[in-house]
């Protein structure tokens, strides 16, 4: 599937932008400087697209800071200072949940990305930005994200539900008369959604998604092991050996950490079996808010679902057999997503180039 279908030549004109003062037949220099971009504001992982040139960035939600609060760097070099970092140097999610934990680090964060790009591009400003948000989120934290998003630099700051986004990225035409179901499994969400005709008939968002797997993995090898491991080494183990049932694939693979009794470093086997038992309560109540989505699905748009079956983005959708539970569990087809961490990303872009045909799906 491609990212983005082609303007017509009138389209394109319409989008380019030009100065109010300009000549009809020369545009603004500077015009053709400016883009328009769209955001994947996510919890573990932030993903920026900009107009006809697909993904442009796709780093870790994370800012490195002095003592001073000054950014020192974003994204994957900030993530490699994670939990390594010394006394003068500390490293921060601006996100938890899925929304703004730090509303000033957030801003920093995002017109650093933003920056990241212009510097890679060429471009001088940002007319249009368009950011994915949580279907739960509060009037509080929609403000905060559009804040945070204006103060960036954006010109015109537009709002798309996460599952809307994801649901596009798929391919799926929303604004047909047919129900469509999309769960989202993200690093901080897990969002839920019934969609029919531009809109969402019923929305469920949980807050729980990958970082509590990794929180839940840390926990358990603790109390199990007497092993302390680090949140980097969590994520590792789940990505290598994590599944949510048992499958012919067994895995191990061994650790490091720190021995809570000695407190000298250790060396440990850890199995899938081992990560199932400790994510467990995370997938069941993922599981279980599906299926009361379903109950309160309408019985034309479930009789669409039973054809068209439930589709599966975000990086919980990558967790071995996830798909197989959740369709054992609920005796309905279940499809994972081509590329599932980049689904909304490219969902958002899609809305983006073509903004008139998807208006309705704003927030």
């Amino acid at each position: 599937m491609s990212e983005s279908i082609p303007q017509t030549k009138a389209e394109s004109q319409t989008s380019s932008g030009s100065s109010p003062t300009a000549k009809p037949r020369k545009p603004g220099l500077f015009s053709s400087l400016n883009t328009d971009l769209a955001i994947d504001l996510g919890t573990v992982n932030t993903l920026i697209h900009a107009r006809d040139q697909g993904i442009v960035l796709n780093e870790p939600t994370i800012v490195a800071l002095n003592p001073k609060g000054q950014i020192v760097t974003v994204g994957q070099e900030a993530r490699l200072m994670h939990e390594k970092t010394h006394k003068d140097l500390r490293t921060v999610r601006p996100l938890k949940g899925g929304v703004i934990a730090d509303f000033d680090i957030a801003e920093k964060m995002m017109r650093e990305m933003i920056r990241k790009v212009m510097k890679k591009r060429w471009f001088s400003s940002v007319r249009k930005l368009f950011v994915t948000v949580p279907n739960g989120i509060t009037d509080v934290e929609r403000m905060a994200v559009r804040d945070s998003a204006e103060n960036a630099g954006a010109k015109e700051v537009f709002l798309v539900e996460e599952t809307i986004a994801a649901a596009v990225g798929i391919g799926l035409d929303v604004n047909a008369p047919y129900g469509n179901m999309v769960v989202d499994i993200g690093g901080g969400t897990t969002e839920i959604a019934i969609i029919s005709l531009g809109g969402t008939v019923y929305s469920q968002s949980v807050r729980l998604g990958g970082e509590q797997m990794n929180e839940e993995i840390v926990n358990h090898i603790r109390r199990k092991y007497n092993l302390l491991i680090g949140e980097r080494t969590a994520e590792e183990i789940k990505h290598e050996i994590g599944s949510a049932m048992p499958g012919d694939d067994e895995r191990e693979f061994t650790t490091k950490g720190r021995n809570l009794v000695s407190g000298v470093p250790k060396t440990l086997t850890v199995t899938s079996a081992d990560v199932r038992e400790a994510i467990s309560e995370t997938v069941n109540s993922c599981l279980n808010a599906i299926t009361k989505s379903l109950e309160n699905t309408p019985p034309e748009l479930s009789a669409d679902i039973l054809d068209r079956g439930i589709m599966l983005t975000g990086g919980g959708a990558l967790l071995r057999n996830m798909d197989k539970l959740i369709s054992d569990a609920i005796d309905l087809p279940v499809h994972v997503a081509e590329d599932p961490l980049t689904t909304v990303v490219r969902g958002t872009g899609m809305i983006l180039e073509h903004h008139e045909k998807y208006e309705t799906v704003l927030m």
